[in-house]
């Protein structure tokens, strides 16, 4: 499918690979303990890790050679996965949590509490779903008009976009 949506849950869109993504950003990064965290049966959890390091999303480290132990490391595609992870955190807080938040984040640099929050890259100020407008991007392959097979053509409708 021709969506960067659908592209991204190919690699992080199944229940417990978000979960094993969450633990390495709190520091947990070793199998036996990520297993006994979550719960999940050891071959479920080496098939996840397995996709992940795959995807390059993490990196198996050894820190033992007998018997043979690894760390799985996010990498810098792993970590840029933060802003999805730390959303859905925000979202569940939010509507998710009846008895509030399990866990909060305090910013090193400030020493507050915050919540992430979207802003445009060019002006700083806050993007929300009301003010921003999806347009075909380079990545849109192009299609043709109905009326004219012969004239290729940008699509850039809203609809279109963000699929």
């Amino acid at each position: 499918m021709d969506c960067s949506v659908a592209q991204c849950l190919e690699v992080v869109g199944e229940w417990w690979t978000m979960l094993i993504v969450r633990d390495a950003f709190l520091g947990v990064t070793r199998f036996d303990v990520i297993q006994e965290r979550l719960g999940i049966s050891r071959n479920v959890l080496q098939l996840r890790l397995e996709h992940l390091v795959e995807a390059g999303v993490f990196e198996r480290v050894a820190y033992s050679e007998h018997p043979p132990r690894f760390d799985y490391r996010l990498t810098p595609k792993g970590r840029d996965l933060w802003p999805v992870m730390n959303a859905m955190r925000q979202w569940g807080d939010q509507y998710a949590a009846p008895n509030g938040a399990p866990i909060r984040l305090v910013h090193r640099s400030c020493g507050h509490e915050a919540l992430g929050t979207i802003v445009c890259s060019e002006c700083g100020g806050s993007m929300s779903s009301g003010n921003v407008q999806a347009l075909a991007g380079d990545g849109r392959p192009r299609l043709r008009r109905k009326s004219d097979r012969s004239s290729p053509t940008r699509r850039t409708a809203t609809a279109d976009a963000s699929s």
